[in-house]
């Protein structure tokens, strides 16, 4: 990954990606607060609902109960005419202490709306006794509601009140959103069920208790409902939801429990909070729905003004990018260049510097330090080259007396043994030999070099007639190829003297020579004895000096082995080294009892292309 890069993934990792995770955070954190506020305060007026709507249920409660005291039901239900019981249009002076204050109890209570009265004492007499009369309301005969579910339950309840919301018995109550009580009347002697009393309220007692109620700002978005333990909606102020089921308008359905609760859901549509607190002694829940769009609509605003803001600071950074990093990294880059051309070997590479910053001071401190370099190479590359010279003159020296004296030596046992012929060929041979060495030309054709191999193997042979044959396979065409002298003769005297030293059966040594890719591949292979590995392995360093765990093992021994078997190869391996370079050289590959193969890899050019 380059810089560039590597610097767009910084800012994005340690600037948009936070900003994008604290703008979410915040969002969330918001979001939550937002909610947790709101259920608090819709606990607070759902609690204060509940308590007035109770409060308005207890006084009824109350009003009934002073009634019952003061034998006013019943002496309704034992009035000769029991249908001129009406207190609210009755005659005051034909009304007694007892009635009169009931009556005044009851315009205390102005909410009241309807009143009435089932006699249960006799099955001939199961009138229905008006207290107060209510226009355009049948009340439900007697005998239908004797089999009715609610009768059975107003007996057990034993003259304890119960409350019927609007919607949930409309056969009984009528179709109009009022409360009804419905409760036992007992003969207070002797505790008898005497009847039953249904007392209804107006409807605007209790919508005067959700009018001007406020939970948040958002109140136009708020609305109140009172729903029974199956979910059904028995009471809406506003009058929209009367008679629907929660779980119709997608809220969870279920009985609602005691206590409060608030969820966020879906509700008719739209994405809501649904807060619920159930009535202590009754079984409704007061319902608040409020449109989370209106309760988040800070909230929205501000993820707005921070997606505006992300993607302003995206947009600086795509532009700061774009020309201001772009320009640095784009200099970086060239410099990155310059340098890997100049690793590859071109000293010769120079930046252009841009501008009066510090990367034009940087290009121009590259420029002179590569100036620098240049000239230090310069003179190194000038020194190598004497050096170089001196070296192979030296190598050269090395192997003309160590030629010489084993050559000599061979012609001073022939003189004694009384060859005479064999000495005059010998020193023919010797001579065309030297012929060719003393030449100041230090690279010569390969032709020539075979013609001074062979005139060196002929003197060999002389020496050990039965001890080894040789063969020269090397194509015609090579001829023309240039190499240094002195280059396979070496090797194959290696060969002779210490391949073929000790063997009992015929040594064959064989010459040969190819082209390869560019190379020209020389090898000198025998059948003799080969190498042994640790040998092997200290032919490796012929290049340079042996390692200080080799010398330790005996400085005597590698001192022998250098001077009997070394000094030939190294001598030669040196110098097309210093001649070709360090991709040039020899190559062994041996094993005791298998032989040798000596490979010399030069490059391959002719006379006119050395020239």
């Amino acid at each position: 990954m380059n810089l560039r890069m590597k610097l767009a993934l910084a800012f994005l990792l340690l600037i948009i990606v936070p900003m994008c995770a604290l703008g979410i955070g915040m969002f969330l954190v918001t979001s939550h607060t937002i909610e947790k506020k709101y259920n608090q305060q819709a606990e607070y007026a759902l609690q204060a609902i509940s308590y007035n709507i109770e409060n308005v249920f207890q006084q009824i409660n109350n009003v009934t109960d002073n009634g019952i005291a003061t034998s006013v039901f019943q002496m309704a239900l034992n009035a000769k005419d029991p249908t001129k019981q009406d207190l609210g249009t009755g005659n005051q002076l034909s009304l007694n202490a007892s009635q009169r204050n009931f009556r005044s109890l009851l315009y205390n209570y102005p909410f009241i709306s309807y009143a009435f009265l089932y006699d249960l004492r006799s099955s001939e007499n199961n009138q229905i006794v008006s207290i107060f009369t209510k226009e355009n309301f049948q009340a439900l005969p007697f005998q239908q509601f004797k089999v009715h579910p609610l009768f059975n339950e107003i007996q057990q309840l034993n003259g304890v009140p119960k409350w019927l919301a609007p919607l949930e018995y409309p056969e009984l109550t009528g179709g109009e959103p009022v409360f009804t009580q419905i409760r036992l009347v007992k003969e207070l002697s002797y505790f008898q069920n005497i009847g039953v009393l249904v007392v209804q309220i107006k409807k605007g007692e209790i919508d005067r208790i959700f009018r001007h109620l406020q939970i948040s700002d958002s109140a136009q978005d708020t609305s109140f409902l009172l729903i029974n333990e199956e979910g059904l909606i028995v009471y809406d102020p506003a009058g929209i939801y009367n008679g629907e089921n929660m779980q119709n308008l997608g809220a969870e359905s279920g009985s609602y429990g005691p206590g409060f609760s608030s969820v966020r859901t879906v509700f008719d549509g739209k994405e809501s909070i649904i807060s619920q607190y159930h009535l202590k002694n009754y079984n409704w829940s007061l319902v608040s729905v409020t449109s989370w769009e209106a309760l988040s609509a800070e909230t929205n605003a501000f993820a707005g003004w921070s997606v505006i803001i992300i993607l302003l600071c995206l947009l600086a950074a795509m532009i700061f990018n774009l020309f201001f990093m772009n320009r640095i990294t784009g200099n970086i880059a060239v410099l990155v260049r310059f340098m890997r051309r100049v690793d590859d070997g071109d000293f010769n590479a120079r930046v252009e510097g841009k501008g009066f910053d510090e990367m034009q001071l940087l290009a121009q401190g590259f420029n002179e330090l590569l100036d620098r370099i240049g000239g230090l190479f310069r003179r190194v590359r000038a020194e190598q080259e004497q050096k170089a010279q001196a070296e192979l003159r030296v190598l050269q020296a090395q192997i003309k007396p160590h030629f010489l004296f084993n050559t000599l030596e061979s012609i001073n046992g022939l003189a004694l043994r009384g060859e005479g012929r064999k000495v005059s060929e010998m020193v023919t041979r010797l001579g065309n030999m030297l012929r060719i060495s003393i030449q100041d030309q230090e690279e010569i054709p390969l032709g020539e070099e075979i013609r001074h191999l062979q005139s060196y193997l002929e003197i060999q042979q002389y020496r050990f007639s039965d001890l080894f044959t040789y063969e020269i396979d090397i194509p015609p065409h090579l001829y023309s190829s240039i190499l240094l002298k002195l280059t396979l003769q070496p090797l194959v005297e290696n060969s002779i003297q210490h391949g073929f030293e000790g063997i009992t059966y015929p040594g064959v040594l064989r010459i040969s020579a190819y082209a390869e890719r560019g190379h020209l591949v020389l090898c000198v292979e025998d059948n003799g004895i080969g190498i042994p590995q640790e040998m092997l392995a200290r032919f490796e360093y012929m290049a340079e000096d042996p390692p200080e765990d080799m010398l330790a093992e005996g400085a005597e021994s590698l001192s022998s082995i250098t001077e009997r078997r070394g000094l030939g190869l190294r001598s030669v391996a040196d110098r097309i080294r210093i001649q070709y370079g360090a991709g040039y050289g020899i190559f062994i590959c041996s094993a005791p009892g298998y032989g040798t193969v000596i490979r010399c890899i030069i490059p391959l050019y002719e006379q006119e292309e050395a020239g």
